[in-house]
């Protein structure tokens, strides 16, 4: 039978002790200091009882012991190194920091808000997000596991607000591409001519190889990239996995960049001097700030000096850039959104529209429309009270 029921103990204070019986037969009991929060536990415990999905706080384990279970079972998945890794810093900086000592059936949907709140307070909203997403993926793993018969994160609403405005990806113009195109000699000629006309990731270039390579049909299939860590594995999402046309001075490029690489088809096209994967850092502090300052591409921070004590001069855009400026191009050529998306290789059209929505506006075709609204209005007019 379930009841709450007065306690003193023997330094005279007064507890308030919650008895109940759990869905296997089992006596529970739990202490409060109030009354009135004895009364609102059996409430809740008695419900789930009813709905089979009580665990006892004696019987769940913690938040911290179940996000070391969540992160194995990430290993034992094979996710990216850089996957891991981020889940790693969500539990280890933000989830046991804050709530890592409750236990799994203490953790509420408010209590999910308030962990939301907590982290709004000193975190971006793009980090609450994917912290409170990786909590309640501990809890699908937990549940998997047996260990938890609710997940609180599912039924969450978080909205975090965000009062910068969306900031849209810093493109070259058509003037600063031919720059870069004119100054962009020797070697690495290829790759900053293939990044810029086929808007492959740094990661799918570094891991292209010949093999995946028509400059017949003037077509690279991407199948490979290459991690941060100079790890070979499939690119980022089944919808990475794509064919994508090559302008024809990309080819030209390319073929060039064959005759000057003594490697077999399944070599890399771009491959270090040491014939391995480029590294990621060189590309930008060897290859691409210097060519932008080459082509006049930066700013000069004055408060930094070089090894001659000069200002410094920073470079305007990030490599990435170049895969902005290939779906710029691609857009003004009018390819459908749709298209666009498969060629970048996003995931989903939502991704699409979110960081090129603004390239898709038509100024010309909006003005003929609402002109046409306009027409069709006052033509119907006489049929207007």
């Amino acid at each position: 039978m379930a009841k709450v029921r007065k306690r003193t103990l023997p330094s005279g204070e007064v507890r308030w002790l919650a008895a109940y019986v759990d869905g296997s037969g089992n006596r529970r009991f739990k202490q409060f200091t109030k009354r009135k929060d004895a009364d609102e536990y059996l409430v809740k415990a008695r419900r789930d009882v009813q709905l089979g999905t009580h665990v006892p706080d004696s019987a769940s384990i913690t938040v911290k012991e179940a996000a070391k279970l969540w992160l194995i079972k990430c290993d034992e998945a094979g996710l990216e190194r850089s996957t891991r890794d981020a889940y790693a810093q969500h539990v280890n900086l933000h989830i046991i920091p804050l709530i890592g000592a409750k236990k799994l059936s203490q953790v509420t949907t408010p209590a999910v808000h308030a962990f939301a709140d907590e982290l709004a307070k000193d975190r971006s909203p793009a980090m609450v997000k994917r912290v409170v997403k990786s909590l309640g993926s501990i809890f699908t793993e937990a549940r998997r596991r047996g260990l938890a018969m609710t997940n609180p994160v599912s039924d969450a609403k978080v909205k975090v607000s965000d009062k910068r405005r969306s900031k849209r990806p810093a493109i070259p113009t058509k003037a600063e591409l031919k720059a870069i195109l004119a100054e962009a000699k020797g070697k690495h000629r290829s790759l900053i001519v293939t990044a810029l006309f086929s808007g492959l990731r740094a990661s799918e270039l570094r891991g292209l190889r010949w093999n995946c390579v028509d400059l017949k049909r003037g077509i690279i299939s991407v199948r490979e990239r290459v991690d941060a860590w100079g790890e070979v594995g499939a690119p980022k999402s089944e919808a990475g996995e794509r064919d994508v046309p090559l302008a024809p001075m990309a080819v030209n490029a390319l073929k060039e960049q064959r005759l000057a690489t003594a490697n077999g088809p399944d070599g890399l096209v771009f491959p270090s001097d040491e014939g391995t994967p480029l590294n990621h850092q060189n590309i930008i502090n060897r290859v691409w700030k210097p060519l932008q300052i080459a082509a006049g591409l930066y700013t000069v921070d004055e408060t930094r000096r070089d090894e001659n004590g000069e200002p410094v001069k920073v470079a305007r855009y990030t490599f990435h850039a170049l895969r902005h400026a290939a779906a710029s191009l691609f857009i003004e050529q009018r390819l459908s959104p749709k298209r666009v998306q498969t060629l970048m290789g996003h995931s989903s059209i939502t991704v699409t529209f979110d960081t090129y929505g603004h390239l898709f506006a038509d100024d010309e075709a909006d003005q003929t429309a609402v002109a046409a609204i306009e027409a069709r209005l006052m033509k119907s007019s006489g049929d207007l009270p």
